[in-house]
């Protein structure tokens, strides 16, 4: 009896591994996650493990069954015949897979289509083809994300007229965001290694329902490699080594990432290592760009010397490094536990925009630099496939960074420079989850808490004497932000060409600031500031597709920005004469979003054209602020103008973006893209005046040819004028970041440049790439930018993958 048993048994087991099936991609014969399965009435629906793995018992022999993935074309067939096949199924890519799915718009993989937000997609072939220096010139060779720079250690981006704490970056589902991000323009990004990130999504527009506080313009998503768990068991390793070099600033990187796999466990290690040197402008284009002179420190004292190369913008090279390990084990097809270890870090490097300053004819700084930008996370994912009444997918992040930055000052002919160093610990938990309802509607819906906690120290230190003293912090040592939130949205599909997405969220934030160290120095007529406020923000988006050749987007949207530290509490100067002050009485800021897109498909050319409008309401803004009666204090021994950031304003935002697709010939196709926004802002006055961070009209056309080994891309990128009245008041009042026009005053000029870009693969694994950029060798400076953009830039580049 025993031994029938246990044939029985046996049977059973063998019966149910015979129906273990593996999906795999067609050409790269790898594993295919999250395959859905499922019969024509939907009643049946199983999903791939990590491993393309899935166990199809639940099907009738000769039902029929649907093998669907977002990134694979749609294909039918029944279990008999997956089983007579050796229970392997190949599934081909779709042609443009890679613009077909996104992971940003709900924390969970969509169809690109199926979203009403506006997205950018950038993927990991794109970066090894352009090459940039940074993740800001990975975002500016998107040719849709205007990128401001105040020296060749930063990038701000501007999207829609909004820019810095109003723009949301977060880094494999982790806020990047901090207490500490200001109004003014932001070097964070560049934290981000781009040759560590397998795909980058820009969502424009308001997107604080998914992501809170500060996705007011829109929100920077940034994955990086991630551990894959290959089909065998035996141990698999591959990997990619990459050396660049580029001459506009004598550019020097190499990098090294290595990915293992053995049965339950996988991993992955990037490293990269660059050198700047100084950057170098162009021939042609306005004088006042130039660096014709500089400072250096000789017999203990300060001297202005000539410059051998006035197109050599001294001092503005730096060096980083960049370090990422992840690794993860996957016990069975439920459950998914990953381990990241990030880390980057700078040289110190110039504030060049500081440098170019000029008092009585003098340069007013002999020094001014950032301290090392280091960035520290350790985040841990957890992920259960288990369809129940809850969900179908459930995802846990926690995680812990530590940011460190430091200014450090001197005016000239001054023996005393000024230090003040900033640390911020935040610590995060994000549940998302993911629910079927139905075959024609999900649910996407989780919860989140940040919590930040800001240190500050500040001294002044006499470089004759070596003798150090206290001065003011720029922040409230010891001050803390934080933020608990709920969120849920549910996206209908009743018929396949019509979709609804709707969402809620609900922010409560808490700061907390002590300012009676500072006291010592200003005397503030208070000793805390407290900040208690909740939000509710929610969006609806409409995508109806009527036919092959017509989509329409439709987009209702509300986000927020809470104050943060930097709001409630800074003290520095933001321009010459002008000081900071904190405001404890601040409240949230609210934005108003509606837009309207429409993509025509007429198979050989593609049109997409969306336009927006966005309103902001109690905007946090700088105005004229008194303190103990005075509006003018001395701040590091300069009379200044008090200013505080305020609620104090209204502001509109406006504008559109275009794109072309034109296929010319089977190998030759020829795109372009241009984005214009526009702005004003609410003054005390009650007059409007243009808005800081709206760019100028840009865009960019390419005229791509490729083929399987190689690839050609001619393109030019183009950027237009802001006059002296098109620039706001703040811009006007910074000559030394602009050119001069006929009447002496600053303002943008307009610019274009010639690129040239090729690829080619010269035996398996080995890949060149050749750019030619600005071949004119223009001379300019993007919009509000205070270093000149590289002059004629050859950069080359070997890649081995094994």
């Amino acid at each position: 009896m025993k031994q029938i048993a246990f044939i029985l048994f046996f049977l059973m087991a063998f019966q149910g591994y015979c129906q273990r099936i593996t999906v795999f991609d067609k050409n790269t014969r790898l594993p295919i996650a999250d395959v859905a399965i499922f019969n024509t009435s939907q009643q049946k629906f199983v999903t791939t493990n990590v491993r393309g793995q899935v166990d199809i018992s639940i099907f009738d022999d000769e039902e029929r069954i649907i093998i669907d993935h977002l990134t694979h074309i749609q294909t039918e067939s029944t279990k008999a015949v997956i089983i007579a096949a050796g229970n392997r199924i190949f599934l081909e890519a779709e042609t443009r897979q890679l613009d077909e799915v996104v992971l940003s718009a709900a924390k969970w993989k969509q169809r690109k289509e199926e979203v009403s937000h506006k997205v950018v997609s950038v993927n990991q072939a794109d970066v090894q083809f352009t090459n940039p220096q940074t993740a800001a010139d990975l975002l500016t060779n998107s040719g849709k994300v205007f990128v401001q720079k105040s020296q060749l250690g930063g990038g701000s981006p501007m999207i829609r007229g909004f820019s810095a704490n109003r723009l949301l970056i977060s880094v494999d589902g982790v806020r990047m965001n901090n207490a500490i991000f200001r109004s003014g323009n932001l070097q964070n990004v560049i934290s981000i290694d781009p040759l560590s990130v397998s795909s980058t999504e820009v969502i424009l527009g308001p997107g604080s329902t998914i992501y809170g506080s500060d996705a007011v313009g829109g929100a920077l998503n940034f994955f990086t490699l991630r551990p894959q768990i290959a089909a065998q068991n035996s141990l698999s390793l591959t990997g990619n080594v990459m050396a660049r070099y580029a001459t506009a600033s004598n550019e020097r990187t190499s990098h090294v990432d290595i990915s293992g796999s053995y049965q339950k466990w996988a991993w992955v290690t990037s490293a990269s290592i660059s050198d700047f040197g100084d950057l170098r402008m162009g021939s042609h284009g306005p004088d006042d760009y130039l660096r014709p002179e500089f400072v250096v420190r000789q017999s203990g004292q300060d001297v202005v010397v000539p410059n051998p190369d006035p197109r050599v913008q001294r001092p503005t090279g730096y060096n980083q490094l960049n370090f990422l390990q992840k690794l993860a084990f996957i016990p069975n097809e439920r459950w998914d536990f990953t381990l990241g270890l990030y880390y980057t870090t700078t040289s110190d490097y110039a504030r060049y925009d500081r440098l170019i300053r000029y008092r009585d004819g003098l340069p007013r700084s002999a020094e001014w630099f950032y301290g090392p930008q280091r960035w520290f996370m350790t985040n841990l994912k957890v992920e259960n496939r288990r369809s129940n009444s809850w969900y179908d997918k459930l995802r846990w992040v926690g995680a812990f960074q530590k940011y460190q930055e430091s200014r450090h000052n001197r005016d000239f002919g001054n023996p005393i420079k000024t230090t003040r160093r900033e640390t911020v610990n935040a610590y995060s938990l994000n549940a998302d989850l993911e629910k079927k309802l139905s075959p024609s509607s999900k649910l996407y819906y989780g919860a989140e808490f940040v919590l930040n906690e800001v240190g500050s120290d500040a001294f002044d230190f006499n470089i004759d004497e070596a003798t150090r003293s206290a001065t003011s912090t720029r922040y409230p040592d010891g001050s803390t932000w934080s933020s608990i939130a709920a969120y849920a949205s549910y996206q209908y599909k009743p018929i396949r060409n019509f979709n609804i997405q709707a969402g809620l969220r609900y922010n409560y934030i808490s700061a907390r600031a002590d300012f009676s160290e500072n006291n010592e120095f200003f005397g503030f007529p208070f000793e805390r500031a407290t900040v208690d406020a909740g939000a509710l923000t929610g969006s609806v988006g409409i995508n109806w597709k009527p036919n092959e050749t017509l989509q329409w987007k439709l987009n209702f949207s509300t986000a927020f920005r809470a104050p943060n530290i930097d709001d409630i509490g800074k003290i520095f100067d933001s321009e010459p004469g002008l000081v900071i002050v904190p405001n404890p009485d601040l409240k949230p800021e609210y934005a108003y979003n509606g837009e309207i897109g429409v993509l025509l498909n007429f198979d050989k050319i593609k049109f997409d054209f969306s336009t927006y409008y966005t309103f902001l309401e109690d905007a946090l803004v700088r105005r004229p602020f008194s303190l103990l009666g005075e509006d003018e204090i001395v701040y590091e021994g300069e009379l200044s103008q008090v200013f505080a950031i305020q609620n104090a304003a209204r502001a509109r935002v406006y504008g559109f973006e275009a794109g072309m697709e034109a296929q010319l010939a089977p190998r030759l196709v020829l795109t372009s893209t241009l984005s214009y926004a526009n702005g004003e802002e609410e003054l005390d006055s009650g007059l409007e005046a243009p808005l800081r961070h709206a760019p100028p009209l840009f865009g960019e056309s390419h005229l791509i040819w490729s083929n399987h080994q190689l690839k050609f891309d001619f393109f030019a990128a183009y950027n237009g004028e802001f006059s002296f009245e098109d620039l706001a008041p703040s811009e006007q009042n910074k000559p030394f970041l602009y050119a001069q026009d006929g009447n002496g005053n600053p303002f943008s000029p307009s610019w274009y440049t010639l690129n040239f870009r090729g690829q080619y693969q010269f035996m398996r694994g080995v890949t060149g790439s050749f750019s030619l950029e600005n071949i004119t060798d223009q001379r300019y400076r993007p919009y509000s930018s205070g270093i000149a953009a590289p002059g004629r830039n050859m950069i080359a580049s070997l890649r081995y993958s094994f």
